[in-house]
């Protein structure tokens, strides 16, 4: 089919931010006593809020019988932004696919939107998108439930049946199809492990793409 709209997810999609906060944030959660497996981790976190994240973490922290510091939230968020403003790069290719694309287009991301923001602006893609940058913080449940992509389509004037999302979580993937959108997976982040294409495809993509000149050349030959 012919999509109207293509919608990006951002980090681990525009942005390589996602392998720098997963390094950050599983050290720091071990040092509070919370430990994950790198796969258990990227695939219940990955995608989420913060809001969700931080509740996910308060509750098992409370099933292990530990307390973590009352400003968590903030510190996870401090640990990462010291990495953020000298690290973070925009992944390859981004410009590829914008410019194979010629209907409207849009970044919906479960980042607070003013971080959201700042990411792309690191990364010389803010204005590729602006005005058409969504924050989960627009909507009352964040991914994987549908309500932001259904927001982004609502603000862009498509219809969500020719939405095409890019997403690299199983929650992103997950939030898509809830919102009867075509959803392509991303394994082109530095965060992916080998068995990232076969989640992202579990949790319903219709296609799994390695590199974003990939997609580009699925969008040109459509």
């Amino acid at each position: 089919m012919d999509f109207s709209a293509l919608i990006f997810d951002c980090d681990g999609v525009l942005v390589d931010s996602e392998v720098i906060a997963i390094q950050s944030e599983r050290e720091i959660l071990a040092s509070w006593g919370l430990s994950y497996e790198f796969e258990a981790f990227v695939s219940r976190f990955v995608g989420l809020h913060n809001r969700d994240f931080h509740a996910a973490l308060l509750s098992d922290a409370a099933a292990l019988g530990r307390t973590l510091p009352e400003d968590f939230g903030k510190q996870i968020q401090a640990n990462n932004w010291k990495r953020y403003e000298t690290d973070l790069t925009a992944i390859e290719g981004v410009r590829d696919v914008t410019n194979a694309f010629r209907g409207a287009q849009a970044v919906a991301s479960s980042s607070e939107a003013d971080k959201l923001i700042r990411k792309l602006q690191i990364t010389g893609l803010h204005d590729l998108f602006v005005p058409h940058i969504y924050s989960s913080d627009l909507v009352r449940n964040g991914k994987p439930a549908p309500d932001l992509f259904l927001h982004t389509a609502a603000e862009i004037g498509a219809a969500p049946e020719g939405c095409l999302v890019i997403e690299d979580s199983v929650n992103g993937v997950k939030a898509a199809r809830a919102a009867g959108m075509t959803a392509w997976g991303f394994t082109g982040g530095g965060h992916a492990d080998a068995g990232l294409a076969a989640r992202l495809a579990e949790a319903g993509a219709h296609a799994v793409f390695a590199s974003h000149s990939q997609i580009a050349s699925a969008l040109q030959g459509r």
